[in-house]
């Protein structure tokens, strides 16, 4: 028999866009439905973010031990080298990762939010079946929350299988391959290209762009691709990844730049070309909505074009981040409670996990002398830093800059790049958000000794009279 459940909102998902969405409207006393066919929590709690930074710093912890081991490291010397046990390191990370998704669950608990687990399937715009464990359940709600999230993007000719695998099977390794083709210098392949190659693996990366990290400027990625090629990385930039051979012995064809066809053996293969929203085998097409390419298109309050039928994340376009997804869906649960909400933030700061990490936020001095703005940029280097000298973080050409219109001094955009420098992001995005200009930086004190301060000194610099460079 076919339970019937009728809340005011249903929730498609349980990805951070959805689970925020529904604790949220548990707290404002929403009746609320979260549908979830895998475990809570959604691609960056179980199988992205949170499993591949976990894995980043296992290798750090590796490659710091076989230094130690091989020259020494300040004065520390390992009488043997480590030994890495692949299952073991995998097993650690899947145990953060049931933490986190049990929490999750305990707050959708406490939110009084009822979570049905199996796949939904739309038959009209506010009407989906789940064909749960426990039997067949329709849901009708008043609103709609898609939060769907996203899929790996397959290169036709290179289909995910065997040893041609997808960032969600890199992580589940149990043994280190000995040689690993990434096809993608994207901040995906990067991250887990340099992880394996701490860990050991003979890493080659192919990218069909001329620089990696395209998205990026150069300033940004050139240091991370110095520790690339001191580190014995190969990259091969401007290279087409054609088709892969799985037969006895495993290999990329790839096309390289000068037009020649190049084989590179490898045990296992990672295509990190991109995500694509997940727009298919839940009743899409069944729904009233409106598409913008390939995304659900949605407005400044994540509204689609069917009456109280919302969406967010990944769905609805770029940048596909966990806290963009998290802050749209708690947004949208305000709404439905009554709040005058939008979403219009000044910047959402992004973070790549390389080695050293880059953060952007905002506009780079490029972007902004397109967008016809005269800025004035202040640059200080990590060199210069003695909490950066203190932590072996000097050394690898990091620096923090901050980017400023020249007329009022308002800050436009903030990029940095270097080690644990994701840690001020934060700092970077509430700038950003709270329209500062370079004298608030100035003005505010900066603890020392911190990577902070770099950042202060970078606006010291725009203005004219930096201390320490």
């Amino acid at each position: 028999m076919t339970e019937t459940i009728k809340p005011k909102l249903l929730v498609v998902g349980g990805g951070p866009g959805g689970y925020v969405a529904a604790i949220r409207a548990g707290q404002l006393g929403i009746d609320t439905v979260l549908v979830e066919a895998d475990r809570l929590g959604g691609t960056c709690l179980i199988r992205g973010c949170i499993p591949s930074k976990a894995i980043i710093h296992a290798a750090g912890e590796y490659e710091s031990m076989r230094r130690a081991a091989d020259k020494g490291l300040h004065g520390i010397k390992l009488t043997a080298a480590p030994k890495l046990d692949l299952a073991e390191t995998v097993k650690w990370k899947e145990g953060i990762v049931t933490r986190l998704n049990t929490g999750v669950t305990g707050l959708l608990k406490r939110a009084k939010v009822k979570v049905v687990n199996g796949w939904a399937k739309f038959q009209d715009g506010k009407t989906c079946t789940v064909d749960s464990a426990t039997g067949p359940v329709t849901i009708t709600a008043e609103h709609v929350l898609l939060a769907t999230g996203s899929l790996p993007v397959q290169i036709p000719t290179i289909p995910f299988g065997g040893p041609v695998i997808s960032s969600t099977e890199a992580l589940m390794l149990d043994k280190l391959p000995e040689k690993l083709v990434v096809v993608g210098a994207g901040y995906i392949g990067l991250e887990l290209g340099i992880a394996f190659a701490k860990l050991g693996s003979q890493v080659t990366i192919v990218e069909a762009e001329k620089n990696i990290l395209p998205l990026y400027d150069t300033d940004l990625t050139t240091p991370v691709k110095r520790w690339l090629d001191k580190h014995g990385v190969t990259v091969l930039l401007g290279a087409k990844a054609k088709a892969a051979e799985t037969g006895k012995n495993t290999a990329l064809i790839v096309e390289t730049a000068d037009g020649k066809t190049q084989s590179l053996p490898a045990d296992r293969i990672l295509v990190t070309v991109g995500r694509k929203p997940n727009t298919a085998g839940w009743g899409l097409e069944n729904m009233a909505v409106d598409l913008a390419g390939r995304f659900v298109k949605v407005d400044d309050q994540c509204r689609t074009s069917m009456k109280n039928v919302w969406a967010v994340g990944d769905l609805v376009g770029e940048p596909m981040l966990e806290h963009k997804a998290a802050t749209q869906g708690e947004m949208v649960a305000e709404i439905i409670a009554g709040h005058k909400r939008k979403f219009a933030p000044a910047a959402i700061a992004a973070v790549c996990f390389t080695e050293p990490e880059i953060v952007s936020c905002g506009l780079s001095p490029a972007e902004a002398a397109r967008a016809g703005e005269e800025t004035v940029v202040g640059q200080f280097p990590f060199a210069a830093n003695g909490r950066a000298l203190s932590m072996d973080a000097a050394d690898n050409f990091g620096f923090v800059r901050v980017v400023a219109r020249k007329s009022d001094h308002r800050v436009l955009g903030i990029q940095a790049v270097g080690s644990h420098i994701s840690d001020l992001s934060g700092e970077f995005a509430t700038v950003m958000e709270m329209g500062a200009v370079l004298e608030d930086i100035a003005g505010t004190i900066h603890v020392h000794p911190t990577l902070s301060e770099a950042f202060h000194e970078a606006a010291l610099k725009a203005l004219g009279h930096a201390i320490h460079i």
